[in-house]
């Protein structure tokens, strides 16, 4: 067990990840200038049916993983399941974030745009962190790396067609619900996060250190992890 050391790190840094990627979310969308691409379709049927932002969150996640399965098949992990966990957790705190920025709504336009500014640089911290600690995927991710494994695509194309159809989605059960016209929930600040966010990414992966470090001490469990299964394999 001792060669996993670095778990007991990795493991609440990765639980910090989705509480802080659920509250750049937030942030976001109390900006009300829209909401990040990948929280677009429960933004806006939770204007329409008496489930909240979260609840719907949840049960669109809860779909993501479903169609992981269906698309990996045999390779779906067992530990994959976990997402369900991490579902629970993310869907939670996007409900519980969410009345303590209600003020935001009501504030100017330069105000609202720079909390959806800093909404964007909280979601690509928490982006940063989620991916370097290397545990396990949000659903939404989870789905677009099994999407791209099958198609033998590349993760970034895969990861625009991916938001732009959720967009697409989202404006379509809008002008359904809401009659033609009706964008709720949707507008520049959907396009201004899904320019800025991986921007905010880049600039974090190069610029702060403890990302790095995470990473490294991901490698360093993985390859300890390695090591016994490779000495194995040779007897």
């Amino acid at each position: 067990m001792r060669q996993m050391h670095y778990k007991r790190i990795r493991i609440p840094v990765f639980i910090l990840s989705i509480l802080t990627t659920a509250f750049g979310i937030d942030l976001i969308t109390a900006a009300s200038l829209g909401t990040s691409p990948i929280s677009s379709v429960p933004l806006v049927l939770s204007f329409y049916f008496p489930w909240t932002f979260g609840q719907l969150t949840f049960v669109m996640n809860m779909a993501f993983i479903v169609l992981q399965f269906l698309l990996l098949r045999r390779n779906f992990r067992p530990l994959e399941i976990l997402q369900v966990g991490i579902n629970v957790i993310f869907s939670y705190a996007l409900d519980l974030y969410m009345p303590l920025l209600a003020g935001l709504q009501h504030l100017s336009l330069p105000l609202q745009v720079l909390f959806l500014v800093l909404g964007c640089a909280v979601l690509g911290f928490g982006i940063c962190i989620e991916t370097a600690s290397q545990v396990l995927m949000v659903p939404g991710d989870g789905a677009v790396k099994a999407i791209a494994q099958v198609g033998k695509w590349r993760m970034g194309s895969t990861k625009v067609a991916f938001d732009t159809t959720m967009v697409t989605l989202a404006v379509i059960l809008s002008f359904l619900y809401g009659g033609l016209g009706t964008l709720s929930g949707l507008g520049i600040g959907t396009v201004i996060s899904a320019m800025l966010v991986g921007r905010f990414v880049n600039f974090f992966n190069r610029h702060v250190f403890f990302i790095e470090r995470l990473v490294r001490l991901s490698l360093a469990d993985e390859n300890r992890g390695a090591a016994p299964a490779a000495v194995a394999e040779n007897r």
